[in-house]
C-alpha cells in the first residue's frame, strides 16, 4: 500500500516560485496577443472559435516546459494543424457525435506519430472541431488556418521572444547545433563518445522518444557522468584549493586601471567589490579582450597589446568596472566540494568561480586551481 501511495505522488521535482511566475506571465502575454490578432476579420468571432481552449494547453507546454519535445515549434504547429484537419474531415463525414469525437481524436494521434509532431493539446483541437459541427460547416478548412494554425504560430513566436527576454532557450538546442564556442564540437561536459544515432537508439529502446530529446539526453548523461566522477575526489573543498591573495577593484575603477592590473598580474578573472569585500561581480579577461577589439588570447604579447590598447582608449572615453562586470555568475562557498565546482568550470563559459561567505568574497577558484588540487590529491592516492 505504501508503494502504491508513493506511486500516486508527484513525479515532477519541486519548481521555483519565480519560474512559476515566469511561465504564468508568459502564458498570459501569449494568449492576450493571440486573442488580439485572432479577433479580426479573418475569423468569424460570432462562432466563438477564435481563442479555442487547446491554446491554453499549448501555452502550458511552450511557456512552462519549453525543453520538452512535445512543446517544440514543429510539434505544436504541425500537431495542432493536422489534428484540426482530421477534426474538420470527421465533421464532414461522420454524423454520429460520439463516433465523430472518438474518431477525430484517435485519427489525429495516428497522424501525428508519423509526422513526428505529437502535441497533447492537438487531441483537444480535434475534439473542439468534432464538437462544433455547425461552426465547422461555416468555417470549413478555414478552421485549420484560423484560428488553429494562426493562433499556434502566434504563441510560438511570443514564446521564442519571451524565452530570449527571460534568459531561457526556446526552441531547445539540437544535437547538431554549434557549441557555445561556435564550433561543431559539443561542450566538454557533453562529449560522451556517443553519436546521435546511439542516443536515439537509447530513447527508442526505453520508449522515451516523445518525452526526452536527443540533446537533452546528451546533457543529462554528461552531467550525470561529471557528478559521478566528482564523488571520487573525496573531501576536497574550495577553501583548500582557492586563491586567497586576491587583487580586486571597486565598481568605480576605470577600465584602464583594470586592464593594467590584468596586464601586470596575468589573471584570467578579477572580482569587483565594494567596502568590506562585499562581492558585486567579476570581470573576465576575455571580456577585456573583446572590448579591446583584439582576437588575441592568453598572457603573451598579443594579450599585452590588447590591454595597452584598452588603457589608451580608456583615457579618451572612460568606462567603469561596474559597467562591464558580470553580476549573476556561478559562485561557491568555502566548504563547497569539487562535486559542486567541477561542473561550473568544465562547461567553458566560466573561467573562475568566486568563493563567497555571507556575500563577501573569500577567494576564487580558477580552472588552474582546480586542476592543481586534483593533481595533488591523485598524487597522494598514488
Amino acid at each position: 500500500m505504501e508503494r502504491l501511495l508513493r506511486g500516486l505522488g508527484p513525479a515532477i521535482g519541486p519548481g521555483a516560485p519565480v519560474e512559476a511566475m515566469r511561465a504564468g506571465l508568459g502564458a498570459l502575454i501569449g494568449l492576450a496577443v493571440a486573442g488580439l490578432f485572432l479577433m479580426s476579420p479573418l475569423v468569424d468571432t460570432r462562432l466563438g472559435l477564435y481563442l479555442i481552449a487547446p491554446f491554453g494547453a499549448t501555452s502550458v507546454l511552450v511557456f512552462a516546459v519549453p525543453n520538452s519535445p512535445l512543446a517544440q515549434p514543429w510539434s505544436a504547429l504541425v500537431g495542432n494543424a493536422s489534428a484540426a484537419t482530421v477534426g474538420v474531415l470527421c465533421c464532414m463525414l461522420i454524423p454520429d457525435p460520439a463516433w465523430r469525437i472518438a474518431l477525430a481524436v484517435g485519427l489525429a494521434i495516428v497522424l501525428m506519430v508519423p509526422l513526428r509532431a505529437i502535441h497533447p493539446p492537438a487531441g483537444a483541437v480535434a475534439m473542439t472541431a468534432a464538437q462544433n459541427p455547425e461552426a465547422i460547416a461555416k468555417l470549413g478548412f478555414g478552421f485549420v488556418l484560423a484560428p488553429v494554425a494562426a493562433g499556434t504560430l502566434i504563441l510560438i513566436v511570443v514564446a521564442m521572444l519571451y524565452a530570449r527576454a527571460t534568459g531561457r532557450r526556446y526552441p531547445f538546442r539540437h544535437f547538431e547545433d554549434p557549441s557555445p564556442h561556435g564550433t561543431d564540437e559539443h561542450a566538454a561536459p557533453e562529449r560522451l563518445g556517443l553519436s546521435k544515432e546511439d542516443l536515439e537508439e537509447i530513447l527508442r529502446r526505453t520508449r522515451q522518444s516523445q518525452n526526452v530529446g536527443v540533446e537533452d539526453l546528451s546533457r543529462l548523461i554528461g552531467a550525470a557522468e561529471l557528478q559521478a566522477a566528482s564523488h571520487h575526489f573525496g573531501p576536497l573543498t574550495a577553501e583548500s584549493i582557492m586563491s586567497h591573495a586576491l587583487v580586486t577593484v571597486g565598481p568605480e575603477a576605470p577600465l584602464g586601471e583594470v586592464a593594467e592590473l590584468f596586464r601586470t598580474h596575468g589573471f584570467t578573472a578579477m572580482p569587483v567589490v565594494e567596502a568590506g569585500d562585499k562581492f558585486l561581480g567579476i570581470i573576465y579577461q576575455i571580456d577585456l579582450i573583446r572590448l579591446a577589439g583584439q582576437d588575441a588570447f592568453g598572457t603573451g604579447q598579443g594579450f599585452r597589446r590588447s590591454m595597452a590598447r584598452l588603457v589608451r582608449r580608456d583615457r579618451t572615453a572612460p568606462v567603469l568596472a561596474g559597467q562591464v562586470m558580470r553580476r549573476n555568475v556561478p559562485n561557491g562557498r568555502p566548504d563547497s566540494g569539487v562535486s559542486a565546482l567541477l561542473p561550473l568550470l568544465a562547461g567553458g563559459g566560466c573561467d573562475a568561480v568566486p568563493i563567497l561567505s555571507r556575500g563577501r568574497i573569500r577567494g576564487i577558484v580558477t580552472q588552474t586551481d582546480l586542476l592543481a588540487g586534483l593533481a595533488r590529491q591523485n598524487a597522494r592516492v598514488a
